[in-house]
């Protein structure tokens, strides 16, 4: 069965960085889109960052210049470097796989807590 598992998560203070890693199975990573999702308290799920099979990238505006994601398809592994992280950045951060218009699958989450 699909499999997404994401670690890398943690506390961490203001200005600190922090790596996110999912590592995929039971799907053909390289031709699915892989996104970074996040979801503070009391709020909707939102994106964060995807990058394409191709390698093309997107991030949401409030992290660009600070978030890079990347994926490594020999490892079946997606990373989001997070660097000069604010208290707003506090969520919990999901991995999602998305291919096909139809297979969509999720990581049971990671808490990313930036705080001093």
């Amino acid at each position: 069965q699909v499999q997404l598992v994401e670690s890398g998560g943690g506390l961490v203070q203001p200005g600190g960085s922090l790596r996110l890693s999912c590592a995929a199975s039971g799907i053909i990573f390289r031709i699915y889109i892989m996104g970074w999702y996040r979801q503070a308290p009391g709020k909707q799920r939102e994106l964060v960052a995807k990058i394409f099979s191709g390698g093309r990238t997107y991030y949401v505006d409030s992290v660009k210049g600070r978030f890079t994601i990347s994926r490594d398809n020999a490892k079946n592994t997606v990373y989001l470097q997070m660097n000069m992280l604010k208290p707003e950045d506090t969520a919990v951060y999901y991995c999602n796989a998305w291919a096909n218009f139809r297979d969509d699958y999720w990581g049971q989450g990671t808490q990313v807590t930036v705080s001093s």
